[in-house]
């Protein structure tokens, strides 16, 4: 079975595992026809990726308590991410903002800046942009909406994107796998490399417990990564292997 179909299985298992509360190794083999070993090992996939937890013959979601104090974690190292990311952000600089949470919350930290080009594909990026008081221009790369990512993607999207360059690029990640690059679970990972080849700097934000989860969908080389913002959590064993890989890594203060 392809990568593509052991995404897009693993995708349908965690939906419904959130869903139903419960899902069983044999019910999940039935239903995509494949063996008990492949169901127990996405499962076992999954939860490294701390995406839910197995029980005996199957997988249960993360109880609420974890998951709220994840999230109220995550939240304050997004803000700090973004701010740090933000700081790198000169006035009248063409920045391209990809879809997601923590590249989203760059926003709010570009009140102060001035003469800024921002390109997005992310409807609701662009109306936080359109927002701001210091008024930016906004550019959107248009093209085929993704459900999944809730983004433009596609050929008319890279199109676009091509007809201009950028100073950076701020872009995050589900997963950071240490020897390859970043990753991620949407399959429509081409946008994202042109993104890449359009910006003189590719500036990765995410969260330093998404380091080292390893999902098959590899999005950007480290040949493709000038700098990687994340917080003071990270190990600095991991610190030093991503240097060693030519990441300039910025670390962003919890307190501040």
């Amino acid at each position: 079975m392809s990568k593509r179909n052991t995404q897009q299985r693993r995708h349908i298992i965690i939906t419904e595992v959130n869903s139903v509360g419960e899902v069983s190794v044999e019910a999940l083999a039935k239903r995509f026809d494949i063996s008990e070993v492949t169901i127990r090992k996405d499962l076992a996939a999954l939860e490294k990726s701390g995406l839910l937890l197995r029980r005996y013959g199957g997988a249960v979601p993360l109880p609420q308590e974890i998951t709220e104090a994840k999230e109220s974690k995550v939240s304050v190292r997004k803000l700090a991410i973004a701010k740090k990311a933000a700081s790198l952000i000169k006035d009248h600089y063409r920045i391209v903002i990809d879809s997601g949470r923590t590249t989203s919350t760059i926003i709010e930290h570009l009140t102060d800046k001035r003469g800024l080009v921002v390109m997005t594909n992310s409807m609701k990026i662009a109306s936080r942009l359109h927002e701001l008081e210091n008024e930016p221009t906004i550019l959107m790369t248009g093209g085929t909406w993704d459900p999944t990512s809730e983004s433009f993607q596609g050929q008319i999207a890279e199109q676009v994107l091509r007809s201009y360059d950028f100073d950076q690029l701020f872009i995050g990640a589900d997963g950071i796998d240490v020897e390859r690059g970043t990753t991620t679970f949407n399959e429509l990972i081409g946008l994202s490399r042109v993104m890449a080849d359009v910006a003189r700097e590719v500036i990765v934000v995410v969260e330093s417990e998404k380091i080292g989860r390893k999902i098959p969908n590899l999005e950007l080389t480290w040949q493709q990564v000038d700098t990687l913002i994340t917080d003071e959590l990270l190990a600095q064993s991991v610190k030093k292997q991503l240097i060693e890989r030519g990441v300039n890594v910025v670390i962003a203060p919890l307190k501040q």
